[in-house]
């Protein structure tokens, strides 16, 4: 195996040996020399980081040109790959509207979806090795004795640059909706309603026989087939022409998308356990005013899914998991070092907030505009969560409950306020700013690490010796995230040139270069194990596998000229 080139792969930060010095000072166990070299390595990287050495860094491309330069037979260690998504998509629809009277009216729309996408991974560069080989390496730790081969029929073991590897398959669907509908106005009320039909089918066609499963792997897959049914209404009441309330309610099943059926669609045509349609119900109603000198839309809104299914992919490094293994019919561990799939099936969801938004203009050229929206969007029950990956000679493993029910959906500030102002001068220019602020944003919670598995023994089937309920809490509590504020403007111009119109506009987001609000991230995985190094590694001021974050863009600009004729 070759090391990892991220620069932020754990064993190359100061934290990885500082936190190993910690250790061994609590173990007191580890050998003087070995212990000396913990502390040169430890001021090594952190120099190395302090300055900004970007040979450090930076993925160093020099050392992997090195490396696969130095390859003894002169296939790559290191190599690069496009992973491709080749869609073709045909729309075909149809719309029909029938007056009964001034008031009433018949709507239907009719649509169709063939949709096809085939997803392969193809070499990109080779970084100086002459072939990269078409051999799993963890094929002797998956299956003792396999070839390892991504593809069984294709049994040539040196690829090169544009040739596909890995994987190779495609996904198809096809899906019909039919949407009735009927429009009236009555006295002060407008009211819509329209209905929902709509048939689905999805396969897999597997192109590459992938070793681990020689059966399942290759040719198409059964047609998966899912009914959709909904209604939507919207009623609106009319106090006057100035002031009116607006009330739009759902009520649908959903099929799950193409991509979240297939539990490890590149290399087997296994699907989710027990996935089914989503059953999502919506409703929120408005009071909306509008006059020449001020405006306001206050909405309420409430929206449960019911049997959703949530897929997740991402890196594990070194997660110890008890799977079936279908030749044996027994379990036994896997380490998984590789990129895995995390599926949550049977997802009970519910976002519910209000949102006021406000206008008002105190001068002819002068508005001020207010926003605020105030939300909680959480997790309502406990799921059942799957693991799959492509070095697991399983198809996946069940790891069972996952206990998140009242963790709040990540993804997205669930309080949001801004407060801004914009001038229009009779000159035909304009310009405004607005101050954003964002809180209550959260890492969405790792099913996995809130499993039985993460603190429980196998083999006694109790927790650890080590955890008990305070620290259990503790490891699972969810992670939020630092509120933040931003400012942006906007200002433009037009002008009237002969037969033309022109209009020149520019604005600037996050003007004063907040680079370190956290846009979302991820928890890392790892297994508790009830080993004294976790607890030392999660009490950490820099853990070594501490959440990976995202952070926001700096100071970013907008130009835009439009000339209409």
């Amino acid at each position: 195996m070759h090391r990892n080139p991220s620069p932020t792969y754990y064993k190359k930060l100061p934290s990885y040996y500082l936190n190993s010095i910690i250790f061994s000072q609590l173990h007191n166990n580890t050998p003087a020399d070995q212990y000396t070299a913990l502390l040169d390595g430890y001021n090594e990287a952190n120099q190395n980081w302090t300055n900004n050495n970007t040979d450090v860094t930076q993925i160093n491309w020099n050392n992997l040109y090195a490396a696969n330069r130095g390859s003894a037979d002169g296939s790559a260690k290191y190599f690069l790959v496009n992973d491709v998504s080749d869609d073709k998509i045909f729309n075909a629809a149809t719309h029909y509207t029938y007056n009964f009277n001034d008031k009433t009216r018949f709507l239907l729309n009719v649509s169709y979806q063939n949709f096809k996408s085939e997803y392969y991974r193809e070499i990109n560069d080779l970084l100086g090795a002459n072939y990269a080989l078409n051999v799993d390496p963890y094929a002797d730790s998956n299956r003792t004795g396999s070839t390892g081969f991504y593809n069984m029929n294709d049994t040539e073991t040196q690829k090169h640059v544009g040739d596909k590897i890995n994987y190779d398959y495609i996904l198809r669907r096809q899906e019909v909706k039919v949407n009735p509908g009927l429009k009236l106005s009555t006295g002060q009320f407008d009211v819509f309603v329209s209905g929902l039909v709509g048939y689905s089918t999805s396969s897999r066609e597997g192109l590459f026989q992938n070793y681990l499963y020689q059966n399942t792997s290759f040719g198409k897959s059964k047609d998966y087939n899912y009914w959709n049914y909904g209604l939507k209404g919207q009623i609106i009441y009319r106090l006057n022409g100035r002031n009116f309330f607006v009330y739009n309610g759902a009520y649908f099943s959903q099929a799950p998308f193409l991509e979240d059926i297939f539990i490890n669609g590149r290399v087997n045509n296994y699907t989710v356990p027990n996935i089914k349609n989503a059953v999502v119900s919506a409703n929120d109603i408005s009071y909306v005013m509008s006059t020449p000198f001020l405006k306001v839309r206050a909405t309420a809104y409430l929206v449960n899914t019911q049997n959703d299914t949530n897929v997740q992919r991402f890196f594990a490094d070194g997660l110890t998991l008890s799977v079936d293994n279908s030749d044996t019919g027994g379990t036994e561990d896997k380490t998984a070092s590789a990129f895995v799939t995390q599926t949550m099936s049977n997802v009970n969801k519910r976002n519910m907030g209000a949102e006021l938004g406000v206008d008002v203009k105190i001068l002819p050229t002068l508005s001020l505009q207010g926003v605020a929206s105030w939300g909680e969007y959480k997790y309502t029950n406990n799921p059942n969560v799957y693991i799959s990956s492509d070095v697991m000679a399983a198809p996946y493993a069940n790891l069972g409950t996952a206990y998140i029910k009242d963790f709040k959906v990540g993804g997205t500030a669930q309080k949001a306020f801004s407060a801004g102002f914009r001038y229009n001068s009779p000159k035909y220019w304009w310009f405004g700013a607005s101050w954003n602020y964002l809180d209550d944003n959260n890492l969405d919670p790792s099913a996995i690490l809130r499993t039985d598995e993460f603190i429980q023994n196998n083999n006694s089937n109790t927790p650890f010796v080590n955890l008990d309920d305070p620290k259990i809490e503790r490891y699972m509590r969810q992670v939020q995230l630092p509120s933040s504020f931003f400012v942006n403007a906007n200002v433009g111009k037009s002008w009237i040139i002969g037969k033309y119109y022109v209009l020149i506009s520019g604005s600037v987001n996050n003007i004063l270069d907040n680079t370190k609000y956290i846009t979302g991230g991820f928890e890392q995985i790892r297994s508790s194990n009830g080993n004294v190094d976790f607890e030392n590694d999660y009490n950490s001021k820099n853990p070594n596998f501490a959440p990976k974050y995202w952070y926001t863009q700096g100071r970013s600009y907008f130009v835009n000229l439009q000339v209409r004729f």
